[in-house]
């Protein structure tokens, strides 16, 4: 049976080329806009949320809760959906990157979040996903006994990857874009985007190589946790068949020195495509997952001349909350 599914994100993103870039690293690169898909700032949530949102608007929800951390899109940008299709919103964000200054608790996804009527609630521990989703599934009783009709749209990767959907649709959408990529590169944090992507690709019969770079874990972790995701998404709907194992390839070469934290690798991807390009990405996601391709390419590991398309899934509204680490972390010229 088809899942439920608020429309949400539109027309297909576009894909440019990276023609400057190409040149440098000897390949020919894309850009799928995903920051421009949905509503304000955009990102790769919306596409996950047109089914989270659709399964709410099926069950008659008014009221949407959802965890993420201080600065997460994933959290701001349901508060934007949810106001788009009448909904009240409570967020909950957890102490996931520790001792950040007073912007990073203030400016950003969170300023979005209070001007989009948010309720902010939060949660203490940012490593305990199931107590997160504990927390507020307690809260929705108390939503069910003021008499409001609450959906939890949950954390921890043991339920149904109802956002993966998401990006099989995606999947289909590049195909019919170019069907010409032999390597999709993107960031890997909850593992929806990624394993969405790869089910979809195969679901079609598309070869191309899906490269998840690691913003949260580490490649062995988020192995585990890509496998978890692709086979509890294969029992949600048609995915072809099981994705084979060898398909799921893991970067880590960008996670130090941890999630929300911005190493080398990561500003040093961030000014490049600034500089070059003229395109600008975000501390947390789309720097550690960009920086995966001139590293890759170095190795090898993606060979000259491939056809590479890099996904970029939004966040810039987290860029003025790290003004303080960005300017520290960016290489001086």
């Amino acid at each position: 049976m088809a899942q439920p599914r608020a429309e949400l994100v539109g027309p297909a993103t576009p894909i440019q080329p990276l023609a400057r870039l190409s040149g440098q690293l000897g390949i020919t690169l894309h850009i799928k806009r995903d920051d421009l898909a949905g509503t304000t700032f955009g990102g790769n949530k919306s596409r996950q949320l047109e089914y989270y949102l659709g399964a709410a608007q099926a069950a008659s929800a008014d009221t949407i809760l959802i965890t993420g951390a201080v600065q997460s899109n994933f959290v701001r940008t349901a508060a934007a959906s949810a106001a788009q299709l009448g909904m009240r919103t409570i967020v909950q964000l957890e102490s996931r990157v520790p001792d950040m200054g007073p912007t990073y608790d203030r400016s950003g996804n969170v300023l979005l979040s209070r001007i989009l009527g948010a309720e902010v609630m939060h949660y203490p521990d940012g490593e305990d996903e199931a107590g997160a989703d504990a927390a507020l599934r307690a809260r929705a009783v108390q939503e069910q006994k003021a008499g409001r009709v609450p959906y939890v749209i949950p954390l921890a990767a043991g339920n149904p990857p109802l956002g993966a959907l998401g990006y099989m649709r995606a999947a289909d959408e590049i195909i019919a874009q170019n069907a010409g990529f032999d390597v999709i590169v993107v960031a890997s944090g909850s593992g929806l985007t990624h394993a969405g992507l790869l089910a979809g690709l195969h679901r079609a019969g598309h070869g191309a190589r899906v490269i998840g770079s690691c913003v949260r874990r580490d490649a062995g972790l988020q192995t585990d946790r890509l496998k978890r995701v692709l086979a509890a998404l294969s029992e949600l709907t048609d995915t072809g068949g099981p994705v084979p194992q060898n398909r799921i390839e893991i970067w880590d070469g960008a996670l130090a020195p941890g999630y929300g934290r911005i190493g080398p690798a990561a500003a040093d991807a961030m000014a490049r495509m600034a500089q070059v390009e003229g395109i600008m990405l975000d501390p947390v996601y789309t720097a550690k997952s960009f920086a995966a391709i001139p590293a890759l390419v170095r190795s090898g590991s993606i060979p000259q001349g491939s056809n590479v398309l890099f996904v970029h899934t939004g966040g810039l509204a987290a860029l003025f909350a790290y003004q303080d680490e960005i300017e520290t972390a960016l290489p001086r010229g």
